[in-house]
């Protein structure tokens, strides 16, 4: 018998097999552990998320992270996945359908996902369901073997100090374009004490910042303030990041596609585009 219910009861136990078997054929497997910072960093809210079981079996599910968007209360696509012996029976469809009316209970106005472009079949179900793309993202990985350090001197003018997530308005006023849901702010203060928070200083005055999770290796956020870049800033704050990595990867995911000083940037360290994605949002 099939039936559509929360993950509120749900054992994380459970919810981690179920994920690993929907996702497989999947290139990249993550531990346990690795689940459930993702889990905790994007939102998951397991009473406003929901799965397809067949009798007791959790065969598909929306997992949905909750919070602010943009100035709006949003539920984002923290995972989606179908078991593979499950798949083309419209389930994924089918989940989504049926929770909105909880999600608009909950307050929710805007439901947000980012997919893989060359995930066309996925893409256009996602169309089919109302979603229109707001923004295109590039994302980067490479192994830290392959990764170019930067060997530059940074100017006296300048130092590589510790900084704060306290400093977020500085932060955002040297921003190219807004960070995606899982890099924002309120993603960061989630796990706050897994990331290194790094300032770039003229003397007392904050022009650059570097915010990197070392258990990942993801670049979060990396930006300088306009009229200082081109002096080597960047690349210092990153080379210090770096060396505080504990993965085999560095990664930089979803930086905006028309920002081609980052993709420039990135490149000159050795860490290539792998791929794109869409940002996608759908009113509720």
């Amino acid at each position: 018998m099939e039936t559509i219910r929360l993950l509120d009861t749900l054992s994380f136990d459970s919810l981690f097999m179920a994920f690993n078997e929907a996702f497989i054929d999947y290139e990249v497997q993550i531990t346990s552990e690795e689940f459930r910072v993702m889990l905790s960093r994007r939102g998951f809210d397991p009473s406003l998320s929901f799965g397809l079981f067949e009798d007791d079996r959790l065969v598909a599910f929306t997992l949905n992270g909750i919070g602010t968007f943009n100035g709006e209360k949003t539920a984002y696509d923290t995972g989606t996945g179908t078991i593979k012996d499950y798949r083309g029976r419209g389930y994924a469809s089918r989940i989504f359908t049926e929770s909105i009316p909880f999600l608009k209970q909950a307050g929710i106005t805007q439901y947000l996902l980012e997919v893989l472009q060359h995930n066309t079949k996925a893409v256009s179900v996602y169309k089919k369901l109302g979603f229109v793309v707001s923004r295109e993202f590039n994302y980067f990985k490479q192994p830290c073997s392959s990764v170019s350090i930067y060997s530059g001197q940074l100017s006296s003018d300048y130092c590589i100090l510790e900084a704060g997530l306290e400093q977020s308005s500085d932060f955002a006023r040297f921003w190219n374009f807004s960070p995606s849901w899982q890099n924002g702010f309120e993603a960061i203060t989630r796990r706050k004490d897994d990331f290194k928070f790094l300032g770039a200083y003229e003397g007392t005055t904050l022009v650059g910042y570097c915010i990197f999770e070392p258990g990942s290796g993801d670049v979060t956020q990396i930006a300088v303030d306009k009229r200082h870049r081109r002096k080597g800033i960047a690349s210092a704050l990153l080379s210090e990041a770096l060396m505080c990595n504990r993965h085999n990867f560095v990664k930089v995911i979803n930086t905006e596609i028309d920002c081609e000083c980052m993709t420039a940037f990135l490149d000159s360290f050795g860490i290539p585009l792998c791929g794109k994605q869409f940002e996608m949002i759908k009113k509720i």
